[in-house]
């Protein structure tokens, strides 16, 4: 039997350790326990020497004593044990999660907060998740702490973009979301800390190699009392809403059996950044941000950005808007993993090919002009894409005098996309 033991926080009892033929932990761990003077006693550093150590110590019938930190089985070391092992040979006796005391440290409830790991993972997926949701919970390591997701987060870079760009108005680049970062370091020790800072002082500072977790939280909304989230987590109950649920101009709007077909090509989902180019209204936008992703829409006129910011908020979700021309205004903007292209115009097949230069997934572009059609795909598997597309036409039911019904049809829409060959972009498979 393993017993896997939550400490930090809470303090490891001393009756686990009671026979133990060995004990495992982190250094500061074992530190904090009496191990008992027959048992063996292993650091923990890469993990494989010490499961091989494990292994051997069951294989004569010793007890193994795993110390851990917090809640083992909440991105612990849980998993690997039971991988190896097996669940039924764990014994897990869990300990206050870090998350769970930083939560509890500033007051706030948890249940409606993502957490996403960065210890060990490419900080890109955390970031584009505090960008989406307003209460996350980020599990840091090294090269992916405060400072790190500070830069991230846009403050300090927005600053450097201006300097690098003079000429171009501050305002096309999307502005900072509201967001302030909770750091909570060494959580249940005698250097515990818990401060509050900005992303662009978080960005600035030298945070160690002590921290444990960042809460990241939406200043007007979580601060404000509001939940962040108004159902599961998990996502919204449904997509490719009535165009009546958004503001739009002289029916300039993505329609739903189009916007429906365009998601299910994009495939965004939380940890992605999407943009919308050429947003208008922004439906297409504002689902992708229902649906979990970090979004930014492009959109050059000026009554089309307040629409869209209004569109958001009328669905709780976050949508930064950059007002400009595409594709002059991507250069500054980070790579994302879908890009959906509305719209027209003799520039098309230059703005997709921009997108396209830059996408790590998929371009999606929906376009009602036939002539340009060739064009599009053209500049879609130029860069590397394998492309399909279909002609959408649908007809909708429509009320007749005398209760009967007829069908009303909608105008069709060439509906192009693109997945990247993974072994194109640089030669490596991403």
């Amino acid at each position: 039997m393993i017993t896997v033991v939550g400490t930090g926080v809470s303090a490891a009892p001393a009756d686990v350790l009671a026979g133990a033929g060995l004990v495992v932990g982190g250094r500061r761990h074992l530190d904090a326990v009496a191990v008992p003077a027959e048992a063996e006693r292993v650091v923990l550093g890469p993990l494989a020497p010490a499961l091989d150590v494990i292994e051997r110590h069951l294989d004569k019938g010793s007890r193994v004593v795993v110390l851990a930190s917090g809640d083992p089985g909440f991105f612990g070391i849980v998993r690997v044990l039971a991988e190896r092992f097996g669940a039924g040979a764990l014994e897990v006796r869990p300990g206050v999660s870090s998350v769970a005391a930083a939560f509890a440290r500033v007051g706030l409830p948890w249940d409606d907060a993502v957490v996403v790991s960065a210890h060990g993972r490419d900080l890109r997926t955390a970031v584009n998740v505090c960008r989406a949701k307003g209460k996350v919970a980020v599990l840091t390591g090294p090269g992916a702490g405060p400072a790190e997701l500070g830069a991230a987060l846009g403050n300090a870079e927005e600053g450097r973009r201006a300097a690098a760009a003079p000429s171009w108005p501050v305002a096309q680049f999307p502005a900072p979301l509201k967001r302030v970062l909770v750091v909570a370091s060494n959580i249940g020790t005698g250097d515990e800390r818990v401060e509050w800072v900005t992303p662009a002082a978080a960005a600035a500072r030298d945070w160690g190699s002590g921290v444990s977790v960042v809460l990241c939280l939406d200043e007007s909304r979580v601060l404000g009392g509001v939940r962040t989230v108004a159902g599961p987590v998990a996502g919204p109950a449904q997509w490719a809403l009535e165009e009546s649920e958004f503001a739009h101009r002289d029916s300039m709007i993505t329609k739903f059996e189009v916007r429906a077909l365009a998601l299910a090509r994009l495939g965004p989902r939380l940890g992605d950044l999407v943009w919308d180019v050429g947003a208008g209204s922004g439906s297409v936008a504002v689902e992708c941000a229902r649906l979990g992703a970090a979004v930014v829409a492009i959109e050059k006129a000026a009554d089309g950005v307040e629409r869209i910011r209004a569109n958001a908020d009328a669905h709780g979700v976050d949508v930064q808007v950059v007002h400009g021309s595409a594709p002059d205004v991507l250069a500054e903007l980070d790579d994302p993993d879908a890009v959906f292209v509305g719209g027209g115009g003799r520039e098309l097949p230059g703005i997709v090919a921009a997108c396209a230069r830059r996408a790590r997934r998929s371009v999606v572009v929906a376009l009602a002009a036939l002539d340009r059609v060739p064009a599009v795909r053209t500049a879609l598997t130029d860069a590397g894409f394998d492309c399909e597309g279909v002609l959408l036409q649908s007809s909708r039911l429509a009320p007749l005098p005398g209760d009967v019904t007829r069908l009303a049809a909608t105008n069709p829409v060439f509906l192009l996309w693109g997945v990247r060959n993974p072994v194109y972009r640089e030669g490596v498979a991403q």
